[in-house]
């Protein structure tokens, strides 16, 4: 069994990951090697009963690396990442990943039609990855689960808008992106609830 990681040392041992190593494969084996202890994440965990929450860890140019928090029950829209690549640990708690593909129109215009594709759940053991051939995605924290769900995202490079997908009604558009909280701090929007 691998020993887990602080999110400080987690965050070092990112750090000196060198851009050649900085490949889809390359921080997926990371985040592998890596478990993060979820006890080391208490300053970075705000939960939200009407949304989930997005927490902005460490940040370069190279990437970001965030905590969003799941009460029961929340998720994710239809999304995808902008062609930046993403990688997903959950260090407490289950999520379910449902990824998509594009059946009809044309990705980055209003009209797009799309289909479920492959799904797979993540946990302590198991972090996922964005596959570029199909980004468009959503994750869940499933009601039945009955529990709160903490993961991790290393997002490369960082970005401030995505796409979101409407599958009833054949249409995509871009949205804007805001934390929730910058290194343990609550953005003054977040603050009451």
């Amino acid at each position: 069994m691998t020993s887990k990681y602080s999110i400080q040392e987690f965050i070092r041992q990112l750090r000196s990951l060198s851009r050649p190593q900085f490949t889809l494969e390359g921080v997926h084996e990371f985040l592998k090697g890596h478990p993060i202890d979820p006890n080391s994440l208490k300053e970075y965990l705000f939960f939200r009963k009407s949304h989930y929450t997005r927490n902005l860890i460490d940040k370069s140019d190279l990437y970001e690396v965030l905590s969003i928090c799941w009460e029961t029950g929340q998720k994710s829209q239809i999304h995808n990442h902008r062609g930046q690549n993403c990688w997903m640990a959950v260090p407490l708690g289950r999520l379910l990943v449902q990824n998509y593909r594009i059946v009809g129109g044309m990705d980055g215009t209003e009209h797009c039609e799309l289909a479920e594709s492959t799904r797979y759940w993540m946990d302590p053991s198991n972090p996922g990855k964005v596959e570029p051939q199909e980004p468009i995605h959503s994750v869940a924290n499933p009601p039945e689960l009955n529990q709160r769900a903490v993961s991790i995202h290393v997002y490369s490079f960082p970005y401030d808008a995505c796409r979101v997908y409407f599958p009833e009604q054949k249409r995509s558009l871009e949205v804007p992106l805001h934390y929730s909280s910058k290194y343990g701090a609550l953005e003054p929007e977040e603050r009451q609830d």
